[in-house]
Order: C-alpha cells, then structure tokens, then sequence
C-alpha cells in the first residue's frame, strides 16, 4: 500500500505507521489522488511523510485558492476534494473557501496542522481555535490529538462530507498526533454507516398526494436545483418533464442539470433570470421544486412569490422544508430516489396549453435565443459570452467569479451537461474562478476548462497564475475587464444616484502579468478580434489568458431590485445598443 515497512507486533492487516503517515494512507484507501495545499510549520510533519505515498500534492499560494481548488475539484468531478493547511494564519486563510463550499453544499475535507497538544490553549504561536472559528461553517469538524485516532477521524470526515447533503469537514490534527506512531488498518477505521432519511414508499400519503396534484395542475413548472447534480437525478427530472409537457426553470446552480437547449428548458429564473421564466413562475398553479431551497435570489419577496402555486418541495434536508416558503407538499429524501418512486404514479401527457402560453411569453424578449448577436461597434459582455459558448460548442467546463460576468454566462453560456458550470452561488465569493478552474482541470484534465472572471475578482486570487504555470495545466482565462467592479456599479447607477464610490479600478496589463508568469495572452477590443483569441487559447496546449476590454457601464438586465417581487424587474432599456442591435437582425 505504502512504502511504510510491516510491524512484526501488529495483527495481520495492520501496519505501524506515524500519525503523519496515516494521514496520506488513510486518504490514498479514500481514493485521494490529488491534494491542494500549502506547507508550514504544524503540519511538516505531513508534508515530510508524503514523499511515501502516491499522492500528487499542488502548491497553492494562497490557502483561500486551496478551498475553491477542492470546490471546483469536488464540483468537476463529483469526488471529495481535499485542501491542506498549517495552523495559524494558514488555517484561517480557508475559512471564505470553506464557507462558500458550506453554502453550495459542495463535498470537501479540509486537513490543519495545530499545535502540539501540550500547548494547547496557550496562544502558542500560529495557535488559533480553527475549529471554534469553522463551527458555523462546516458540516462537521474535528481536533485529532492522538496517532490512533487520525484514520477514524479521516475516514469519518469523507463520510461525513459525501453524505446526505453534502458539504465540507475539517479535520484539525495536532503536531504531536502527526509525531506519534499508531497502528493502521484502514478497513478497521471504517466509520459507522451512514443512516438516510427513511424513504418514501409507493403507497404513502405523500406520494400519492404529489402525483395527484401534479396530474391535476393546469399550470405546473418544475424548479431544477444543485439537487439534481447531487443527486444525479437527470433522467428522472428529464422524464417527469418530458411526460407531463412541464416546463423546467433552473437555479443558478441547476444549469446544465436539465438540458438548455432541450424545447422544454426555459432558462435561468430570478433576479438576473429570464422574464418569461419569472412571469410563468408568478402564474403558475403548481410549483416542483426538485432539489433547490428557494433562495431570496430565486423568490424576491416572499409575499408575492407565486401566489396562486401549490408547492411540492421535494429535497434532502429536511432543515430546508417550510424553512422559506411553505411547502404543501414536502417529500424528503435523495431526490433520485423519490423521482423514482413517484414517476409511476405519473401519467403521459400528449399536448399542453401551457406549454404554448409559456413559450409565447419570450415573444422578441428572447434576444439570447438568436443565433448571432450583431456586432453594433462595442464590445459587449454578452459578444463574449455567446460567442465562446458557439466556439466551444458549449462543451467547455466554466468556472466563473461573481458579479456581472457571472449572469452573463449563466444568461448566454447554454450549458447541456451536468458539472459544466462551477460557480460560487450562496456566498457570491469574488476570486472564485481561478482557484476552483483550476481544481476543475485537475480533476477532469480531458475537459477543456475556462475560468471567466471580473478585473476586480481576478486580482483577489491572481497569485494562482503561478500554480497554473508550475503545474503547466492546460487552462484558459477569460477577464471581462469593464474597469469596474461592475455588479456594485450597476447598484450605485440604479439604486444610488450614479454614486460611483470606490467601484471604478485600475488593474494591470493583465497580459503582461500572465506573461512574467510565463503565460502567452491577448487583449481583445473588438468583437471580430474574439473569434480568433480564442482560436489561439485553444489551439494552445498550456495556459492562456485573453483580457476582453468591454463596454464600461453596460448592466445584467433584466434585474429585480432586492425585496422586489418576480414581476417588478427592471428590463434593457429600449435605446441601448446591444438591444436595437439584436432586435433588428
């Protein structure tokens, strides 16, 4: 298993091993083959024993990039991504990492070296209470004071991170316990098993009361959420929908669960979602919520949201149930799972009305529907986003920061596959995108992988050009340089009088700073210069980076003000070029 040597004292199947050692064998028996990580000086004594496993370890350079390179590799792959810390500063440095994991519900295990136990308490240097601070922002976490407890521990936390709804544990592991010697036996570790939510049976209540409602609604939609990523319940959504003729609208996080270009998909609903999605939301008789936890993004004010809708809430957590909009029916389980026990009590529907009403609803609002925006002289976001979604065919994984380029990519990136699209929904965490694209590569290095970020959000986590460049990953970057930052200059123009403070921002020569990395780009300015960059990033095997100087103050639209209800959005301006432009091809 491990070049470590067999102890003639132990059973058979077991090997003495230092606690440091258990650490990287007990994640190579999990399937670890990757680590994000960055060394100091609690957690040597790992980083000394990891020559002796088969474990491919990437330097971070910031421990923040280590957490979202875990995410984004959790997120590619559907595996458990692992980051690895020192105690202290390092420790800390995962904390925005491990909280946005924690709001998306992503699988990770983070590993901190801590002081020796003897000085625990003390304020020992580099001493910090990481499991205190990460209490409200893991899913569990634990302190490991001694060798024999480390696999436990480990094997606990992967179960812990994967099941029910997923999401991160951190294991806090002291340096004499990485010191210390211990048996190992990794089957012997094996945590209990884990214990689901008793699942519905064919003949219960709800069940039946579910199929009935849905067989009887006149208006229903489905809601598609990270769900049925978690879940992997596409089929069974495909097959609901398909058999009813139900419309599906996607959560930021459900794109590509349910297919974009499929003649049942509407798009993205919500704040920056569609406005016929957000209208057949706002008249529909029923609602099916499939793996989705009605965020304030999803809902607008609750007051008004969906007035005349039944609600069937179908979802893991039982926490979620009723926790924002009442639920008349709640069925609690792995979203699969119940699919499957619920579609044969679902009947085939050969034509729907409603499906006619909601498809006239775009009507010449669907300008994203057009196959070829014009090119008006500017260069637009929106330029850039459809036509890196027509160039890739939209078979490219993107993982994108947050803010204005975000919605754009959700808005003209059709994405048609499950885990094409990585980005930070819950906590909306700026630097996001470089990190977690380049945990997407490692994870699937077959994919092509972009990471599209904002001037603003690239510069929090641009240190990571140079993992990218000693890790020689075939990655490509796309800034969307607006010389803003641009979502909060969108709320300064509309909601503060063009009060433009502290969001215009001067960034480097992005080029050059890729190319001190050893990085080759290209400024783009132009959209007939598009095409080609990306060509060039393409053809390219290794990085590259294109730095697109777009329109400075153009806005997401539509947008529905914070509080708002669905149907107070506000929408493009009439005037505005990219519009005029488009409705006129």
């Amino acid at each position: 298993m491990s070049n470590a040597s067999q102890s003639d004292t132990t059973r058979p199947g077991t090997t003495v091993l230092t606690g440091a050692e258990i650490i990287w064998a007990t994640l190579e028996g999990e399937g670890v083959r990757e680590v994000f990580g960055y060394p100091g000086g609690a957690i040597l004594p790992a980083y000394d024993a990891l020559r002796k496993f088969p474990i491919r370890h990437i330097l971070v350079r910031h421990e923040q990039g280590a957490a979202h390179m875990a995410d984004g590799y959790a997120r590619a792959s559907g595996r458990v991504g692992v980051a690895i810390a020192t105690s202290g500063p390092g420790a800390t440095n995962l904390v925005t990492g491990i909280a946005t994991a924690m709001l998306d519900s992503v699988p990770i295990v983070c590993i901190t070296g801590q002081v020796s136990s003897k000085v625990l308490g003390s304020d020992a240097f580099q001493e910090v209470d990481i499991t205190g601070i990460t209490l409200p922002v893991t899913k569990h976490n634990y302190v490991v004071t001694r060798a024999e407890d480390v696999a436990p521990t480990l094997r606990e936390a992967f179960r812990v991170a994967q099941s029910g709804r997923p999401g991160p544990v951190l294991v806090d592991i002291t340096k004499d316990a990485q010191q210390g010697t211990a048996a190992f036996d990794f089957t012997a570790a094996a945590p209990k098993p884990y214990r689901p939510h008793p699942m519905l049976r064919a003949e219960s209540a709800a069940i039946t009361d579910a199929a009935a409602l849905i067989r009887n609604a006149k208006r229903p939609l489905i809601l598609a959420g990270h769900g049925i990523i978690k879940s992997g319940a596409y089929d069974q959504v495909r097959t609901l929908a398909e058999r009813m003729q139900i419309p599906v609208a996607s959560t930021l996080l459900g794109l590509g669960a349910f297919p974009a270009t499929h003649p049942l998909s509407l798009g993205m609903m919500g704040m920056h979602g569609e406005a016929w999605v957000n209208h057949a939301i706002q008249q529909a008789d029923l609602l099916i919520a499939c793996g989705m936890r009605f965020d304030d993004r999803v809902t607008g004010t609750l007051a008004t949201y969906a007035p005349n809708a039944k609600k069937i809430h179908i979802e893991i957590d039982p926490a979620e149930i009723n926790k924002n909009v009442k639920a008349d029916i709640a069925l609690i389980g792995d979203l699969r799972q119940v699919l499957e026990v619920l579609l044969p009590h679902i009947s085939t529907v050969n034509e729907s009305p409603w499906l006619r009403a909601v498809n006239e609803m775009k009507g010449s609002a669907s300008v994203r529907d057009i196959k070829n925006i014009p090119d008006s002289g500017h260069l637009y976001a929106a330029h850039v986003m459809h036509d890196l979604w027509r160039i890739t065919e939209g078979k490219a994984v993107v993982a994108t920061d947050v803010g204005q380029h975000q919605m754009w990519e959700a808005q003209y990136y059709k994405h048609n596959e499950p885990r094409s699209l990585i980005t930070s929904g819950g906590l909306g965490t700026m630097g996001f995108a470089l990190p977690s694209a380049i945990g997407a590569k490692v994870a699937c290095p077959e994919k092509e992988v972009w990471a599209i970020a904002g001037d603003g959000g690239f510069q929090m986590t641009a240190c990571e050009l140079s993992t990218i460049a000693q890790e020689n990953l075939d990655l490509n970057i796309a800034i969307i340089n607006n010389g803003f930052l641009g979502m909060v200059r969108q709320w300064q123009e509309f909601f503060y009088e063009k009060n433009y403070a502290s969001s215009p921002i001067l960034s480097p020569d992005f080029v050059k700073l890729a190319e001190a990395h050893g990085i080759p780009g290209a400024t783009v300015t132009t959209r007939k210069q598009v095409e080609a960059a990306v060509a060039a990033a393409r053809s390219r095997k290794g990085p590259f980076l294109i730095n697109f100087l777009v329109e400075k103050e153009d806005s997401v639209y539509p947008m529905i003000p914070a509080g708002a209800a669905l149907h107070e959005m506000i929408r493009r301006p009439e005037h505005d070029p990219l519009l005029e432009t488009a409705s006129d091809s």
